[in-house]
């Protein structure tokens, strides 16, 4: 509670450690991908650690203070920040990966469905926008009449070609 993302990259963290120290990993050479909740911590970790070499972010929130009169599903957020927007606003801005925007240095795909409800666009173009305007590589691909989750074929190919291709480029051994 009041925490949001904090944990949850800790514990991300506490795992990739352990996967490097047990295991014939390049440090160097590991990518992060997230969608949703997880596109979300893709966007927070990028503002908190320059571990990864590359990350991918679908539908994440870049700014939970404009999400929350964004979407139509505000209420799940009460338990977990303690109180509305309006009423604790610094408490959002704490765990908005905008609010950090300067740290990031990673390349960063920022991935979003045109007609997302639950994270609407503008979440996207809001990260994209500030990493490209400070110069960290970095690239938006809208998809057109696609929500949340996608349903043309053709688009969930697309993502999956498009997130391997950003690997690629950025972690070259």
């Amino acid at each position: 509670m009041k925490d949001f993302g904090g944990g949850d990259l800790r514990d991300i963290l506490a795992g990739v450690d352990e996967v490097v120290r047990t295991r014939p990993i390049d440090p160097k050479r590991i990518g992060l991908f997230g969608w949703s909740y997880g596109g979300y911590i893709a966007m927070w970790a990028v503002t908190q650690t320059n571990r990864f070499a590359a990350v991918a972010a679908g539908a994440g929130i870049a700014n939970w203070q404009s999400y929350y009169g964004q979407n139509r599903i505000d209420g799940w957020m009460l338990p977990y920040f303690g109180a509305s927007v309006y009423d604790d606003p610094a408490v959002y801005a704490k765990s908005s990966p905008i609010t950090f925007i300067r740290n990031v240095k990673t390349p960063t795909l920022v991935l979003h469905g045109e007609r997302d409800a639950e994270v609407p666009v503008p979440q996207g173009y809001e990260f994209w926008h500030a990493l490209k305007t400070l110069g960290v590589p970095t690239q938006l691909v809208v998809y057109p009449d696609e929500g949340h989750g996608f349903f043309r074929e053709e688009n969930k190919k697309d993502r999956i070609s498009r997130v391997l291709d950003w690997f690629s480029r950025w972690m070259k051994g």
